[in-house]
């Protein structure tokens, strides 16, 4: 499975890349999110890390971009934030995020939350493939 990260921070990114290849995913990371938006057409990840607070292009103008392209729109997204976003958490979830992990965070409890994220949607994926019953 491919984890794409996209967070400005270096230590967060590597901490993300090593604790999720650590596991034995595909770990694909970015600075931004321009270049998360490429990286997102070219590798197909099966989950995208995305941090809400970067410079440039936020989390929510990336998650936008990510859900205006065909190729990018059914990804599933985890963000990560220092802000409380509770009250907008609804909406995310509409747009296709399926966690939000609090920033800072313990990276053993990080890697657990993606990798449940990734049980859950390959769960989903089995379940709601044709010709299979529910």
């Amino acid at each position: 499975m491919i984890v794409l990260v996209i967070d400005d921070e270096d230590d967060i990114r590597l901490l993300a890349e090593m604790g999720l290849a650590a596991s034995g995913l595909n770990v694909v990371v970015a600075a931004g999110g321009a270049e998360g938006l490429a990286l997102a057409r070219t590798h197909q990840p099966d989950l995208i890390v995305l941090d809400v607070m970067m410079p440039e292009m936020d989390g929510y103008a990336t998650l936008e971009a990510l859900r205006r392209e065909p190729a990018t729109a059914k990804i599933p997204v985890l963000m990560l934030t220092a802000k409380n976003l509770a009250a907008s958490d609804e909406t995310l979830r509409d747009q296709g995020v399926v966690d939000l992990v609090p920033k800072p965070f313990v990276p053993r409890e990080f890697v657990a939350r993606v990798l449940a994220a990734l049980s859950a949607l390959e769960a989903s994926a089995k379940t709601t493939r044709p010709g299979r019953s529910t």
